[in-house]
């Protein structure tokens, strides 16, 4: 969920009130918020680099509210105060209109939601760049278009010099804010980039903004341009940060629209602003919420969620409408949930659920559960790991290559460590052992959890696989010891020796393991693992400087 900081004073200043933090806790519980901390930025820059660094920091008390990552209308002070103010019936939910431009005075705007969309629907800039600029300061009509990185030049923000594009790609890289966005775009033969009709540039979506068009305390007329991979997205953004300003405009929710020629000649005015409206049942949301409101009654709750609503000339009909604000509004259950916020979770009576079920353990997990109290039993400690690891973790330092092991990889990872998502649990184990070689020997370590493989044939293009990991470490290879595990796992499984119906193990060769060492298990005539001593070149790229047996093995054919 997406947190948002904003000053407790300024808040309740803008609300008409002040509240306890105890009352305003149970405020934001009542409109599906959640009041996550109650801090300062002194605290925070005291936590995170130390009360040294905080000398001299704001003492302000800052709220810091979780919000439902679909209300992107509540991801500033203005759109919270907005919807707490309709909640608590302290004003109406405004109509936001479009008109067409006119040579009015200008306003001065708050900015303030624009970084939270582009962290939120936006991805991370991927779907929807944001752009904001002072009118008065470049001139229309604007040119969005693309360049080779030669031939883009200009001052970015917050610098002093112009630049070629292809310079702020190598300037960007150490920016700890924007060497993020760089891979969206870094990669390809032209930039996209905004002119305006005198050729200012105005930003090089999705990485930076020109200087020339910055926003400052004194801009009074405000451009907003969003550029996109996917246009819903950038309708909905669009209309969540124009309504968001429209409040400080001359004219109160309202917008100037632009019109924007397409390449092929199709011409569209932005924002949309657009309104729909659903008709649903009282019926219907008295039985999904568990309550006996009458129609009307049910239409004020909707009111005070801003999505005004009214009783229809059919009897048990409402009429919702649902406002540009509320892209997260797709169904009628949406709006069913509404209710219930509104009517409050609290006052909904508890009640037995008309359906009888009985609770059992998937066999899988029974198996695993079982399995686990054994091995412990037989001396070994359970580890658990991480469920991602790096492409270096599950190839290179097992010697293999990284396309033979039907890895998901994770598209632009947090860090090096979670590449991608583990095909096996061997070097999880291999790493718990490195953080544990100041432990007395031998160290004994297995694991039973879920791998991720790619499978064509699942609608999601890979599949969970359990699987049975164990390794011990020592002075000696031990593979005695590994062996006698994988016998004793067998007994447990009530599966006996043979090559029809029992298992065998066979000698193979695996890169991962020492030459002449490893042998391949077989149950029911299918190979379900591998056991055997790890080559010296995999003990060593883990950081480890004795001898390790492993033991890897499917346990999914045994239920």
């Amino acid at each position: 969920m997406p947190t948002v900081s904003v000053k407790r004073d300024l808040l309740f200043q803008a609300l008409g009130r002040t509240y306890t933090d105890e009352e305003f806790d149970e405020l934001c519980f009542e409109f599906g918020l959640e009041l996550d901390e109650i801090t300062s930025e002194k605290d925070i820059i005291s936590r995170e680099q130390g009360d040294q660094k905080a000398e001299g920091a704001s003492d302000v008390v800052l709220y810091k509210i979780d919000v439902p990552a679909n209300r992107y209308d509540l991801l500033c002070l203005e759109g919270l105060v907005r919807g707490l103010q309709v909640f608590k019936d302290k004003m109406e939910a405004p109509r936001y209109q479009r008109v067409s431009p006119v040579n009015g005075d200008p306003q001065r705007l708050i900015i303030t939601e624009e970084e939270k969309l582009h962290q939120n629907v936006c991805r991370k800039r991927t779907l929807v760049a944001i752009g904001t600029h002072d009118l008065d300061t470049i001139s229309g009509p604007f040119t969005y278009t693309a360049k080779a990185p030669e031939e883009i030049r200009f001052r970015p923000l917050s610098q002093s010099q112009e630049y070629t594009a292809a310079q702020l790609m190598s300037l960007y890289k150490t920016d700890s804010h924007l060497r993020h966005y760089l891979h969206i775009i870094e990669d390809e033969p032209l930039y996209p980039v905004i002119y305006d009709s005198n050729g200012v540039v105005l930003s090089m979506p999705p990485i930076i903004n020109g200087d020339h068009s910055k926003i400052s305390v004194n801009t009074r007329n405000v451009f907003i341009e969003c550029t996109a991979t996917d246009v819903t997205k950038a309708k909905i953004v669009l209309d969540t940060i124009v309504t968001m300003f429209s409040a400080y405009c001359d004219e109160p929710f309202t917008v100037e629209e632009a019109e924007v020629v397409y390449p092929d000649g199709r011409m569209f005015s932005y924002p949309e602003l657009a309104y729909r409206t659903e008709t649903l049942s009282a019926d219907f949301i008295n039985r999904r919420v568990g309550i006996s409101e009458t129609t009307d009654s049910i239409a004020l709750l909707l009111t005070r969620m801003c999505l005004r609503s009214e009783v229809t000339g059919e009897t048990d009909q409402i009429q919702v409408e649902i406002p540009p604000t509320r892209s997260d509004v797709i169904h009628a259950c949406d709006i069913m949930e509404d209710a219930a916020m509104a009517y409050g979770f609290n006052n909904i009576a508890r009640t037995t659920p008309r359906t009888y079920t009985v609770a059992n353990q998937l066999p899988l997990n029974k198996l695993t559960e079982l399995l686990r109290s054994d091995l412990a039993a037989a001396g070994f400690t359970e580890a658990l790991t991480f469920a991602l690891c790096s492409r270096e973790d599950i190839a290179d330092k097992l010697g293999k290559n990284i396309t033979e092991t039907r890895a998901v990889h994770i598209s632009n990872p947090k860090t090096a460590e979670f590449q991608v998502a583990r095909t096996t649990l061997l070097p999880g184990l291999l790493k718990t052992v490195a953080a544990n070689r100041k432990m007395a020997l031998p160290l004994k370590l297995f694991e039973i959890s879920d791998v991720v493989l790619k499978d064509e044939d699942k609608d999601v293009g890979a599949r969970n696989n359990r699987r049975l990991c164990a390794v011990y470490y020592n002075k000696t290879p031990g593979f005695e010891v590994i062996h006698g595990l994988l016998d004793r796992l067998m007994q447990l499984l009530d599966v006996k020796p043979g090559r029809n119906h029992g298992y065998h193990i066979q000698a193979s060769e695996d890169s991962t393991f020492f030459p002449g060492r490893c042998a391949e298990i077989f149950f029911g005539g299918k190979s379900i693992g591998r056991l055997g001593v790890l080559h010296p070149d995999v003990i060593s790229s883990f950081d480890l400087t004795m001898p390790c047996s492993a033991l890897d093995v499917d346990i999914e054919p045994f239920l």
